[in-house]
């Protein structure tokens, strides 16, 4: 059974910093590029980052670009997301998920995803 179970979320006042976790399982670890969205009520679904395992290379969309930081624990099959200098408009359930391919030009085939983190900035 594929799982992904993202924990960390939590409340953070503006300028606070939040990490989650992605623990990935079921599938092999190098055969998805794995990424993270996040939905906000009101909001349609924002991809904010992806990392293509075949080019070793994380893509960020600019509105956290300086702010998030991906990195991965092959030996965990674990992803995290490292999310300083946190805005109020960062506020949303974030979902790491698996893509077949993701790259500058977008985010293609999510195959699977998890149930979600909540994060919640304060002013």
């Amino acid at each position: 059974e594929v799982q992904l179970v993202e924990s960390g979320g939590g409340l953070v006042q503006t300028g606070g910093t939040l990490t989650l976790s992605c623990a990935v399982s079921g599938f092999t670890f190098g055969d998805y590029d794995i990424g993270w969205f996040r939905e906000a009520p009101g909001k349609e679904r924002e991809e904010v980052s992806c990392f293509n395992i075949s080019r070793n290379t994380t893509y960020y969309r600019d509105s956290v670009k300086g702010r998030f930081t991906v990195s991965v624990d092959n030996a965990k099959d674990t992803v995290y997301l490292q999310m300083n200098a946190l805005k109020p408009e960062d506020t949303a359930k974030y979902h790491c998920a698996a893509y077949e391919l993701c790259g500058r030009t977008g985010y293609y085939a999510m195959d699977y995803w998890g149930k979600g983190a909540l994060v919640a900035v304060s002013s």
